[in-house]
């Protein structure tokens, strides 16, 4: 049994546990698809506040201790699979929709600040966003709208498509099995959930303190 000692991390369709639980508790051993419709969606469809890192994680416990019944390689696979699908229909859509995406309005699960900081990453990185973004939340949703939109080529894209794809979904995946063998993670799952984001926000978190350092070293060069 899979307990927990914290609030929920936000709404109940967000917390991994609970969508995992229901999936179960609905589709049995086809859960799995409905897991993989959550990956592709977030890193696909431009709906960034679904939880990728959390879910992989979850999904990797629950296999471990067989409150998912399903193969391990079977969910690896399928993991991978929609994570790079996501990451194709999301260059495909920024290399048909182009620029015009800058100028979408705001609405509740959209943000202009969002794509916008996207791309500067994408630019700075460049190719190696594509790879490092499948760790960044928000970010891994738009970088391949981003690498679309700047024309990225196609072969490019999809060689580091298949490294962050990997890296993410089965490695993030098979932390989550390992983890699960240990009766601290089973018994205080949301503290491990609460640790992975924490983890993912890091490059951030990097990010923000190095362009607080370069801010201050140019107003003291001024």
């Amino acid at each position: 049994m899979i307990a927990t000692t914290l609030p929920m991390l936000g709404p109940d369709w967000l917390d991994p546990e609970t969508l995992i639980n229901g999936f179960i508790e609905r589709y049995g051993v086809w859960a799995l698809v409905a897991i993989c419709g959550v990956i592709l969606i977030e890193t696909g469809l431009l709906f960034p506040f679904l939880p990728g890192d959390s879910l992989l994680f979850t999904v990797g416990l629950f296999i471990g201790t067989g409150a998912l019944p399903v193969p391990l390689w079977v969910a690896l696979v399928a993991l991978f699979a929609a994570a790079f699908i996501g990451d194709q229909i999301g260059y495909g859509i920024g290399r048909a929709v182009g620029p015009r995406i800058f100028s979408r309005p705001d609405s509740r699960f959209f943000r202009k600040e969002h794509i916008d900081s996207t791309h500067a990453f994408f630019e700075k990185y460049g190719g190696r966003a594509i790879v490092l973004a499948r760790f960044v939340p928000i970010v891994r949703t738009y970088i391949p709208v981003a690498a679309g939109i700047g024309k990225m080529p196609y072969s490019h894209f999809v060689k580091y498509n298949v490294i962050g794809a990997l890296l993410w979904a089965v490695g993030v995946t098979l932390l989550g099995y390992w983890l699960g063998s240990y009766e601290f993670v089973r018994n205080n799952i949301e503290v491990a959930l609460i640790l992975i984001v924490g983890v993912s926000l890091l490059p951030i978190a990097i990010e923000w303190l190095n362009h607080r350092r370069d801010r201050r070293a140019a107003a003291q060069e001024d």
